[in-house]
C-alpha cells in the first residue's frame, strides 16, 4: 500500500516500527486508508478540500457590542474564513461550593448564547457559516431548539450548522430542570423532532420524552439545517452515523480519532447512507504553534478524511480583537 508522505511521518514519529510495516502498525495504515474512503481528493495535497474557519474566543471576546461586530465583520470579509465555531454552556459552577470539581469550566469563564450572538452576527456578514461546537442540547427545550434554529437559518440566508452533544456537566442540568440520566436517547428523540418541527404543517408526535398535539411552528425553514454530533462514545459515534451530517471529534488526529471515523463508515455504509456527504469538524490551537507545526496537523486531520478545520485563538495570550484576527490570519496563511 502507498501511504501518503504526512501520514507515514504521522505514524512514525507516533508509534515505533511503523516503517517497518508489521501487523499492528499495517493495520492502522489500512485503517486511516480506508478513513479516506470516498473523500475527495485535487492534486497532490489534501488541505485543498479542507474549509477552514475560527473560533469565537467567547472567554476574551467581552460584552462590547462593537468589539463582537469587528470580530464578526473581520473574520467574514478579511479573513474570509469558511465558518465561525461558538461554544456552549448556560451556566457555570462554583467550584469553591462544589467540592471535587473538575470539569473544564467555571462560573469565571463566560460563554456568549449561540443562538443569540450568531443572530446579532448574521446582520453584520454575509458569507461566514455559524456552527455550534457544540449546543447541549438535551438540557435545552426541543421545540424551543427547534424555533429558534429555524429563525437563525431564515435571517443568516442559511449559514447555521448545528453542532449538538450531550454534555458532561449535571450541576447545569439540574439548574435546567432536566434529568442528567438517559441525555443520550433525549438526545437521539430530540434529533427526530426537529426535523419534524422543520417540516411538518400540522405534526404529531409521541416519544418517550416528547408530545406534540397536531401543532406546528413557522416560520419553518425552506432547507434542511444539518445537524452534526460531538463526543467520541460508541453509542454516541453509532447515533452519529446514523442521524447526523457529521461529527466534530475531540483531540488530535490519532488512532483513536480514525477508529472512530472507521466505525461511523461501517455503519453508514451498512445502512446505506453516503459517506461522501459526511462531514468532519475538528479545531486547532494557535497557542503554542507555529506556521509548521499547523499545516503538519491540518494534513493530518485531512488524511483522516476532515472537511472543516477551525483555529482556536483564545487562551494565546490575545486581549484584543485585532490580535484575536491577527493570530488568524497567521494560521489561516499557514495553512490555506
Amino acid at each position: 500500500m502507498n501511504y501518503p508522505v504526512c501520514m507515514v511521518e504521522f505514524y512514525s514519529c507516533r508509534v515505533p516500527g511503523f516503517r517497518n510495516q508489521d501487523p499492528l502498525h499495517r493495520e492502522l495504515g489500512v485503517l486511516l486508508s480506508s478513513c479516506m474512503h470516498n473523500r475527495p481528493q485535487v492534486g497532490s495535497s489534501f488541505l485543498v478540500t479542507v474549509k477552514f474557519g475560527v473560533v469565537f474566543p467567547h472567554n476574551e471576546i467581552g460584552t462590547d457590542s462593537e468589539a463582537i461586530k469587528s470580530y464578526a465583520v473581520g473574520v467574514d470579509r478579511d479573513l474570509k474564513a469558511d465558518h465561525m465555531l461558538i461554544y456552549d454552556h448556560v451556566l457555570g459552577v462554583d467550584p469553591n461550593l462544589h467540592h471535587g470539581w473538575s470539569g473544564p469550566y467555571d462560573k469565571d469563564v463566560a460563554f456568549h448564547e449561540p443562538f443569540t450572538v450568531f443572530a446579532f452576527m448574521a446582520a453584520v456578514t454575509e458569507t461566514v457559516e455559524f456552527a455550534t461546537s457544540v449546543l447541549v442540547l438535551p438540557q435545552r427545550q426541543t421545540a424551543l431548539v427547534a424555533k429558534q434554529a429555524a429563525e437563525l437559518a431564515i435571517l443568516s440566508n442559511y449559514r447555521l450548522r448545528m453542532g449538538i452533544g450531550t454534555g458532561w456537566n449535571d450541576v447545569e442540568y439540574e439548574a435546567l430542570d432536566v434529568p442528567f440520566e438517559h441525555r443520550g436517547s433525549r438526545q437521539a428523540e430530540q434529533v427526530e423532532l426537529m426535523r419534524k418541527l422543520w417540516t411538518d404543517d400540522s405534526l404529531l408526535y409521541e416519544g418517550r420524552f416528547h408530545t406534540v398535539s397536531h401543532a406546528s411552528i413557522l416560520p419553518r425553514p425552506e432547507r434542511a439545517i444539518p445537524i452534526w454530533f460531538g463526543g467520541i462514545a460508541p453509542p454516541l459515534l453509532r447515533r452519529c452515523a446514523l442521524l447526523g451530517d457529521g461529527w466534530f471529534p475531540l483531540g488530535t488526529p490519532n488512532e483513536q480519532s480514525a477508529r472512530a471515523i472507521e466505525t461511523m463508515r461501517k455503519v453508514r455504509e451498512e445502512h446505506g447512507l453516503s459517506w461522501k456527504e459526511f462531514g468532519i469538524q475538528a479545531q486547532a490551537q494557535y497557542r503554542g504553534g507555529t506556521p509548521e507545526r499547523w499545516k503538519r496537523h491540518a494534513r493530518r486531520w485531512a488524511d483522516l478524511g476532515c472537511t472543516h478545520l477551525a483555529i482556536a485563538t483564545h487562551n494565546a495570550g490575545n486581549t484584543t480583537v485585532e490580535q484575536h484576527l491577527e493570530a488568524a490570519r497567521r494560521y489561516l496563511d499557514a495553512v490555506r
